[in-house]
């Protein structure tokens, strides 16, 4: 892979994290301010909802630093490593964990009778794209173990 490719989705990944980073801190909290000031029947889910939300982030700056590591060993030509498939490996698990976070989110707000049509629309599909995600980190794992048992085996014949 060119350079350059890999120092654009390095710098990729540094903005989206600067940017969830940003919306977490300012654009979260206002927003939840303001949800508890015009629906006030349900200004007591602003904390859970606030901290159910923080939660996904944990699991998904993880999955943003082993990419950051598995675009590293691309660059250092170490791509069909055990480190590698590793990598690949966390990403998957990191996306179920943001899947199962918002599920149990949304079943909590339907018990709550608080979950709104385009809240569950939103949840869905932060969930659909974090199991897109887990599925790619799933596919290219096994491509990569599929690769690096080849290419093991290949050192050992010559």
């Amino acid at each position: 892979m060119k350079k350059g490719t890999v120092t654009f989705l390095i710098a990729s990944i540094f903005i989206i994290g600067m940017a969830v980073l940003t919306l977490c801190i300012f654009w979260l909290p206002s927003q939840a301010i303001r949800a508890a000031e015009n629906f006030p029947e349900f200004a007591y889910l602003k904390y859970p909802t606030l901290i159910g939300i923080y939660a996904t982030v944990i699991p998904f700056y993880f999955a943003l630093y082993q990419a950051f590591k598995l675009l590293s060993y691309i660059d250092q030509s170490n791509a069909f490593s055990t480190l590698a498939v590793e990598a690949l490996r966390r990403i998957k698990w990191s996306a179920f964990v943001i899947i199962g976070i918002y599920i149990l989110g949304m079943i909590v707000l339907m018990t709550q009778s608080a979950l709104h049509p385009g809240i569950a629309l939103i949840g869905i599909i932060i969930a659909f794209a974090a199991l897109l995600v887990s599925l790619l980190a799933a596919t290219l794992q096994e491509l990569l173990k599929h690769a690096f048992n080849i290419k093991a085996e290949n050192d050992l014949t010559v």
